[in-house]
């Protein structure tokens, strides 16, 4: 089976945020992700991962203003200065929790915002992340994020899209975050396209569709895409990003029986 992670952000919020890294731990990940980790000091999340024994596996660029909606600010001409002091900030955290993937949203195109200045404007931006994060050791991903149910109007909705981005950077660095739950709602086919895309692959998260739930909740075999990581020799970690349909100790059995 594959590697897995646990998603904080989604998993275990019956309980405080520093709390859910014991609970991970004690069902048996050895990894850990979450959306953002600036709400909190570096050296508390490093305490927690340290006393856990647990593995920083990745977080993403500062957003924006998550509360008011904005996901992502990459695409954004006029806040280019505070996407790269995000750059910035991203790195001071990951020295210090050692963590090696970050991941970048390219954001909310506004109707007002020509495509090809958003386009541009991403590029660039993805460019300058990159050349930063390799300079420190880290890989950039980059997520596709479905337009339909989700994120309306996300500029990364596709797997091609994100493609035609790496393309555009050709940096060795950069990677695609490949998300089952996304992908499966925009373009199905899930192991055929795995296989299509491996190489660029640096990290994968899941969930069932729809509902965004545990395995088993929806349409996806679970047990068929895990087995075919393995069968395609996928080597980097596989998050579990759900919302659990209940309580999280009772949506792990499909953790359970491939642990």
């Amino acid at each position: 089976m594959p590697v897995f992670a646990a998603n904080l952000s989604m998993l275990y919020t019956e309980v405080d945020f520093m709390d859910r890294f014991r609970l991970a731990r004690e069902a048996g990940f050895c990894g850990v992700e979450y959306l953002f980790p600036y709400d909190w000091p570096e050296e508390d999340l490093k305490r927690a991962l340290e006393e856990n024994g647990l593995t920083q596996v990745l977080f993403n660029l500062p957003p924006g203003n998550w509360s008011a909606g904005e996901r992502g600010i990459a695409c954004l001409p006029d806040r280019v200065q505070e996407f790269r002091a995000g750059v910035d900030q991203a790195i001071r955290y990951a020295r210090v929790l050692n963590c090696r993937q970050v991941n970048c949203l390219a954001g909310i195109r506004p109707d007002t915002l020509e495509e090809s200045l958003a386009w541009q404007t991403l590029v660039d931006n993805v460019n300058y992340a990159a050349g930063r994060l390799e300079d420190e050791g880290i890989t950039l991903c980059l997520e596709a994020i479905n337009s339909r149910v989700d994120i309306p109007g996300f500029f990364l909705d596709t797997s091609a899209r994100v493609m035609q981005l790496i393309e555009a950077v050709d940096a060795g660095n950069v990677k695609l975050q490949y998300d089952i739950y996304h992908m499966q709602i925009m373009e199905g086919d899930l192991i055929r396209t795995v296989e299509c895309l491996l190489p660029w692959i640096g990290h994968i998260q899941f969930a069932d569709n729809p509902g965004r739930h545990e395995p088993g909740t929806g349409e996806i075999n679970f047990w068929n895409v895990f087995a075919a990581l393995d069968r395609l020799g996928y080597g980097g970690w596989v998050s579990a990003e759900y919302r659990p349909s209940g309580a999280t100790g009772d949506s792990l059995g499909w953790f359970r029986q491939g642990a």
